[in-house]
């Protein structure tokens, strides 16, 4: 988070012994940790900006809990002490509110919510290979969901299936599932070959991600049949997307396959397939990762290796020079 545009300025939801490293917080400085009140703020804030979506002639909003951003970092706030801590009910209570106060503000305006399923610990370059960062060799993992504390890397999908489960009565309508983190663990939340340049190279073969996010949603989705359900996490399969998508809708793995990355390139990728068309080869992305880069560099988003327009916009020159003047 910048709120001033800066990046020694993030607004956290508790002491984390890794990711505090990663942007300079020292674990006995609380001023950046939000406090109880200024929570009960920010739920006015979700709500006036759910007016501003409904107002504007929108028929739902996306409350995401995912991808490290606030509302999934209080997920994983095991150690947070106080009403937003601790247990799930504890952890999971800012979101609830938010959807309540929305839902009790806006009652015809549908609600859906974007949850990371599971998650990992850090990664980090080491000797040129993403390697996961850890606390100890023995010490449990206590800053995840969806993720056992002895092996982070084994999904345990109790406390996610409980929460949907709250979710439901709250009367979301239906939820998109990812994992993880865009910032520290890319390669399980978004797999591609070429990381982003604040990234590291992939530990694993890219597909190995992308069969874990379908086996993991289909999963869920065996677990919670009734809630119409959104996966991601398909955009590395490149030319064979259409017919992947196709065949885990087919056979009820989920109920709809949610496209990102590719739509920068593709954007006509949905209505080709739908019409039996070819794929336009020269537009499918191939996961560069400069539409991540450009943003991460305070630059505008686009497909810079493919999209004309952004192969000739001056932001495209200023990218090259901070991956170090190579060009693609």
């Amino acid at each position: 988070s910048r709120p001033n545009g800066s990046q020694a300025e993030p607004r956290i939801a508790y002491h984390h012994p890794l990711l505090d490293k990663r942007v300079g917080i020292s674990a006995e400085d609380d001023s950046a940790v939000w406090s109880d009140s200024q929570l009960q703020q920010l739920v006015e804030r979700y709500v006036e900006a759910a007016q501003v979506a409904f107002t504007s002639g929108f028929q739902f909003v996306d409350i995401k809990a995912c991808h490290g951003y606030l509302l999934h970092e209080f997920l994983t706030a095991h150690q947070r002490p106080g009403q937003y801590g601790g247990d799930l009910q504890g952890r999971s209570r800012l979101l609830c509110q938010i959807i309540a106060e929305v839902r009790r503000t806006l009652p015809e305006l549908m609600i859906g919510v974007r949850l990371s399923l599971f998650d990992w610990p850090p990664f980090q370059s080491v000797d040129g290979v993403g390697q996961m960062c850890t606390l100890g060799e023995t010490e449990p993992y206590r800053y995840a969901f969806g993720s056992s504390p002895q092996d982070p890397t084994i999904i345990d999908m109790r406390e996610p299936l409980e929460l949907v489960s709250q979710l439901k009565q709250l009367g979301v309508v239906a939820i998109n599932l990812s994992c993880g983190s865009p910032y520290y663990v890319p390669h399980i939340q978004r797999p591609a070959i070429f990381p982003p340049s604040d990234g590291y190279p992939p530990p694993e073969d890219p597909l190995v991600g992308v069969a874990r996010q379908i086996r993991a949603v289909a999963a869920f989705k065996q677990a919670c049949p009734d809630l119409p359900t959104v996966g991601s996490g398909y955009t590395y399969l490149q030319e064979f997307l259409p017919l992947v998508a196709q065949a885990v809708v087919r056979q009820g793995w989920v109920d709809s396959v949610g496209i990102g990355r590719m739509v920068l390139s593709y954007p006509e990728l949905p209505a080709d397939a739908l019409a039996g068309q070819t794929m336009a080869r020269k537009q499918i992305c191939r996961t560069f990762s400069d539409c991540t880069t450009g943003p991460r560099r305070g630059l505008i988003s686009g497909c810079f290796p493919l999209d004309p327009f952004y192969k000739k916009h001056p932001a495209h020159t200023e990218l090259n020079r901070h991956k170090g003047g190579e060009s693609t």
